[in-house]
C-alpha cells in the first residue's frame, strides 16, 4: 500500500472488446473530473483489452504502482477475484438514468436498460410515467450480456443504455449505445476510492508500528486467522520456534509449533493461559487466547515466554510487591550485654547466620527472640531479601491458615478477587520467622511440615503448588517436648524445626548486662525529645530498684518501665520528692526485697540524688558501683559522693570485684 507520504494511486481501468482506436467516452469523462483530484490523488486512466485486464491489473500490483481500482460492474467483480487491491465499480445513479434517457429518447421511442447483475425494481414502478417504452435486462457474464443485447435487436429495441462494454455491444449489434454514466457517478467512485485508501494508510501505519512493538518484544508472539493458519510472527517467537518467519506463515500452528495447537481455542472461543510446553530444547509458558472482532472470532493470538524470563519476572513481582513492613531492622550488634549467657548466644547466632538450616529460639517471653531472629536474617546472604515474621498465637486456625499460605479466587465466601499471596510465596528467598510455634495449631503443623519437606506451598482453593526458596526461623516459649508428650505438638515438626538450637536467656540471668540495656533504652526514648541530659540522674534513681528486681516480663518488661518513667516521673531537683512506688509498684510488689522501704527517696541538696551504697543490698552493690560511674560518665569523684562513700574507697571496691570476677 501506499506510504503517508505518497498521494494515493488510482488506477482506472475501462475494460473493451477490442483494442479502441482512440480515447473512449468513458476515459474522456475521467479526463474531465481528473483535475479537481489533482492534488489530493494520482489518476490514471487506462483503456484496455477485456482480456488484458487482469494481466496489467496484476503487473501495476505487483510493481506496487496502484493503491485502488476503479471499473465497470460486471469488469470489477471479475477483477476483484485476482488481485489483492481495493477494486471499486462505476455505479449508475438515479439522475445519471434520467440523463441517459433523454439522450436515449432523441434516438428511439423504445429504450432497453442494461445493468450487472441485476434490473432495477424502483424503474419498474416508475415505467408508466415515461413516455418511452422501456425494457429492461441483466447480466453477470459478457456472455449474458452479449445474449441480452441480441433479444433486445431481435425484440426491435433500438437504444440500449449500458455500460461501456454494454455500449461497445450494442452497437456491434447495430443498435444505439447511451453509457448510463456520467461524472457524477465517476466522483462518486473517486471519492469511495479516497476513503479506502485513507483507511488503509491509517491501518497501515498502525501494522507497521504494531510490528514494530511485536519486533521488539522479548516475549515470542505469533497470530493465526480462523483456520489456525499462522498470519504473523514476531522475531522472538521465530528463533524460539527456530524458523524462519515467512516460510512459517500460511502454515498451520501445529506444524510451526508442534505441541501447540489452536484448533480447540478456535472452537470454543475461550483461552488457555498458563500452559507449560516444550518447544524443542525450551520450555516455555505459552498463553492462546482467541481474537474477536465485531463479534465474531477472527482468530488467534499466541504469546510465550521462556521459563527462566518467567523465573526471573516472578523474583521482580516478589520484590516489587513486598510490603514496606517484611524489612529485618535489627542487627547482631545491636544486642546489648557482654554477659556471658549473652556473648554464648551471639556467637551461635553469627554461626548459624552462614547457614540456610532452621534454627529454633526458645525462651521466656520478652527475652528478645525476634531480635536474635532478625540479627540472624540480617548477618546472612539472605539480608537483601524480605523477613515475613507472623505470631502463630495471634490468629484464629483458619485464619492463620489463609495468611500463612494465601489462597485462590473463590476459595471461601468473602475471598478477595484475583486471590492473596500467604506469607510464605513473599518470603520467596528471604526468610519467615514463626513466632509462638508451639501454639500454631495441629492442623496447621502438617501443613507447615510439608511446606519444609517440599519447598513448596499450595494456597487454599488452589490446585498447583507454588516453589519457595525461604529459611524458617522458629521460636517458641514452651516447653515442646512437654507439647509433644500431651499430643499437642508433632514431634517429627519438632524435629526438622530443631536443627540448629538457640536459647534466649532471661534479663536476671544476665543482670550485669541490665545498666548497658537501660542507658540504650533511655536513649532511645530520650533523645528524640531533647532529655539526653536526664539519663544519668534517671538512671541512678533507678538502678538499685532494677538489679534486685526478678524481671519476670525480661526486657519488654524493662522497656515498659523506661518508657513510664522517662514520661512520668519527677527527678530529684524537680519537686523536692521522687515517688518510685507510686509509678512503679512492680518493684515493690509482696516478695520483693524492697517491700516495706518508703517509695520517697529524699534529695540531696542541689537536686541530685544521693543513692547511697548502704540502701543498695551486698549482692548488688558492685553492679550498682558500675551503674552510677557509667550514668556519670566515669567522673569517680561524683560517682563516689553519689555513693555516699570517698573516691577511695570506690576505687578500692571496683578493683576488688573486679579481681574477683578475674579469679
Amino acid at each position: 500500500m501506499s506510504t503517508p507520504a505518497h498521494r494515493p494511486r488510482i488506477v482506472v481501468l475501462v475494460s473493451h472488446l477490442q483494442t479502441p482506436a482512440s480515447s473512449s467516452q468513458l476515459a474522456q469523462l475521467i479526463e474531465q473530473v481528473r483535475p479537481d483530484y489533482a492534488a489530493g490523488a494520482h489518476i490514471r486512466v487506462l483503456d484496455c483489452v477485456l482480456a488484458d485486464a487482469v494481466r496489467l491489473a496484476r503487473q501495476l500490483e505487483n510493481e506496487e504502482q496502484v493503491d485502488a481500482f476503479i471499473c465497470t460492474g460486471a469488469s470489477a467483480a471479475y477483477l476483484r477475484k485476482h488481485v489483492a487491491r481495493p477494486v471499486l465499480a462505476l455505479r449508475m445513479g438515479g439522475r445519471d438514468l434520467l440523463r441517459a434517457l433523454d439522450q436515449a429518447r432523441i434516438l428511439s421511442d423504445r429504450v432497453a436498460i442494461l445493468s450487472y447483475p441485476h434490473v432495477n425494481a424502483e424503474l419498474d414502478r416508475m415505467a408508466p410515467l415515461f413516455t418511452l417504452r422501456i425494457r429492461q435486462g441483466a447480466y453477470r457474464t459478457l456472455d449474458e450480456a452479449r445474449a441480452c443485447v441480441a433479444e433486445l435487436a431481435a425484440d426491435g429495441c433500438r437504444t440500449v443504455i449500458g455500460s461501456s462494454l454494454v455500449v461497445e455491444l450494442a452497437r456491434q449489434a447495430g443498435l444505439a449505445g447511451v453509457l448510463a454514466l456520467s461524472g457524477d457517478a465517476i466522483r462518486e467512485a473517486l471519492d469511495d476510492a479516497l476513503a479506502i485508501c485513507r483507511s488503509a494508510r491509517v491501518e497501515a501505519a498502525r501494522r507497521e508500528q504494531l510490528d514494530a512493538v511485536l519486533r521488539h518484544l522479548s516475549d515470542g508472539v505469533i497470530a493465526v486467522d480462523a483456520g489456525g493458519l499462522v498470519q504473523s510472527i514476531n522475531p522472538a517467537m521465530a528463533q524460539l520456534l527456530d524458523v524462519r518467519a515467512d516460510l512459517a506463515c500460511g502454515r498451520a500452528l501445529a506444524e510451526v509449533a508442534p505441541g501447540l495447537d489452536a484448533r480447540a481455542v478456535l472452537g470454543t472461543g475461550e483461552g488457555e493461559e498458563n500452559r507449560v510446553v516444550k518447544l524443542g530444547r525450551r520450555t516455555v509458558v505459552a498463553q492462546l487466547m482467541p481474537i474477536h472482532a465485531a463479534g465474531k472470532l477472527t482468530g488467534a493470538v499466541l504469546a510465550c515466554q521462556d521459563m527462566t524470563a518467567v523465573q526471573r519476572t516472578d523474583r521482580h513481582l516478589r520484590a516489587q510487591t513486598r510490603p514496606s513492613q517484611f524489612t529485618a531492622r535489627y542487627e547482631l550488634d545491636q544486642i546489648h550485654g557482654a554477659s556471658a549467657a549473652i556473648s554464648t548466644v551471639l556467637a551461635l547466632a553469627r554461626n548459624y547466620a552462614a547457614s540456610d538450616s532452621t534454627v529454633l529460639i526458645s525462651g521466656e517471653s520478652g527475652t528478645g527472640k525476634e531480635l536474635l531472629a532478625q540479627g540472624i536474617h540480617n548477618a546472612g546472604r539472605r539480608r537483601r531479601a524480605p523477613f515475613v515474621a507472623i505470631n502463630c498465637a495471634a490468629f484464629a486456625e483458619t485464619l492463620l491458615e489463609s495468611e500463612l499460605f494465601g489462597y485462590d479466587e473463590g476459595a471461601f465466601s468473602g475471598a478477595r478477587k484475583g486471590g492473596k499471596m500467604g506469607l510464605f510465596e513473599a518470603a520467596h528467598t528471604g526468610t519467615v520467622f514463626l513466632d509462638e510455634i508451639g501454639d500454631m495449631p495441629a492442623p496447621l503443623q502438617t501443613r507447615l511440615l510439608r511446606v519444609l519437606q517440599e519447598r513448596q506451598v499450595l494456597r487454599l482453593g488452589g490446585t498447583e503448588p507454588v516453589p519457595i526458596d525461604v529459611r524458617v526461623v522458629a521460636a517458641t516459649h514452651c516447653d515442646l517436648r512437654a507439647r509433644i508428650a500431651d499430643g499437642r505438638f508433632r514431634e517429627d515438626l519438632f524435629y526438622r524445626l530443631n536443627i540448629l538450637r538457640l536459647e534466649a536467656p532471661p534479663l536476671r540471668r544476665r543482670i550485669d548486662d541490665l545498666p548497658a540495656i537501660a542507658q540504650a533504652i533511655l536513649h532511645r526514648i530520650m533523645a528524640p525529645a531533647g532529655k539526653a541530659a536526664r539519663i544519668p540522674a534517671l538512671l541512678a534513681l533507678l538502678l538499685p530498684h532494677m538489679l534486685a528486681y526478678r524481671w519476670p516480663g525480661n526486657i519488654r518488661e524493662l522497656e515498659n518501665i523506661l518508657e513510664r518513667a522517662a514520661l512520668s516521673m519527677t527527678l530529684p531537683g524537680d519537686s523536692g520528692t521522687c515517688d518510685v512506688r507510686g509509678l512503679i509498684p512492680e518493684f515493690f510488689e509482696t516478695g520483693h526485697p524492697h517491700e516495706g522501704h518508703s517509695s520517697l527517696v529524699p534529695c540531696s541538696d542541689g537536686g541530685k540524688q544521693t543513692t547511697t551504697l548502704r540502701a543498695v543490698s551486698s549482692a548488688h552493690q558492685a553492679s550498682h558501683m558500675r551503674a552510677v560511674l557509667a550514668a556519670c560518665g566515669g567522673n569517680q569523684d561524683e560517682a563516689a559522693r553519689q555513693l555516699g562513700i570517698s573516691r577511695t574507697t570506690l576505687w578500692r571496691r571496683l578493683r576488688t570485684t573486679s579481681a574477683d570476677v578475674g579469679a
